[in-house]
């Protein structure tokens, strides 16, 4: 065995694992996946939140509608199967980076249990961390940022989650942001109250 043989770290025998990266990173690598109606203020919640933990030294992704329907999806469309096909890419990119040690913001309206289960499935039910963030249709409707329920009521957008397509709340998230309740900063502290001692290294 040559001297260059000799001197390599044992950890080189194998792969890296996702503990390794967790270890040099000091953070445990969880998806928090978001999901509610469009206007519920899932988007606001999850930027707050990243630049809040991205201060505090944790390595963060945030996923949503503009950095994947223009990108990794930009050949899908909103029908039914290309919602589950949508859903299904954006779990395996999250378990990517959830396997790299990176905690991850996924904001996404994921209408339907069976859809959000096929992702938690895909990710892994203990690193899967389910966040309801709960607004009645008026008010999301109300808020209306984008003029979209606007669009979907002037049957410009065929199935639009709330208006002409069901969402199903989820049965057990692991927690519920009710945005109509409170403040957005009040909204973004309890998510970053929840989330820290999951991520936190030991």
């Amino acid at each position: 065995m040559s001297p260059v043989q000799d001197n390599i770290h044992p950890i080189f025998d194998r792969l890296l694992q996702r503990g390794d990266k967790e270890t040099m990173l000091k953070q445990r690598s969880k998806v928090i996946w978001l999901t509610g109606l469009s206007g519920s203020g899932k988007s606001t919640i999850a930027e707050a939140v990243e630049k809040i933990l991205h201060e505090r030294g944790y390595l963060t992704m945030l996923l949503d509608g503009d950095n994947i329907r223009t990108g990794i999806n930009n050949n899908l469309t909103f029908s039914e199967p290309d919602r589950v096909e949508n859903i299904r890419r954006i779990a395996e990119v999250s378990k990517l980076f959830l396997n790299c040690g990176i905690i991850t913001l996924n904001s996404f309206v994921s209408p339907t249990n069976e859809i959000r289960t096929l992702a938690k499935n895909i990710i892994g039910e203990t690193d899967f961390v389910e966040v309801y963030v709960n607004a009645p249709l008026e008010v999301c409707e109300a808020r209306d940022v984008k003029g979209l329920y606007a669009k979907a009521r002037a049957g410009l957008i065929p199935d639009f989650t709330g208006i002409t397509s069901p969402f199903e709340a989820p049965e057990h998230p692991a927690l519920e942001i009710r945005t109509d309740q409170m403040e957005i900063q009040e909204s973004v502290q309890r998510l970053i109250d929840f989330i820290i001692p999951i991520i936190q290294h030991s």
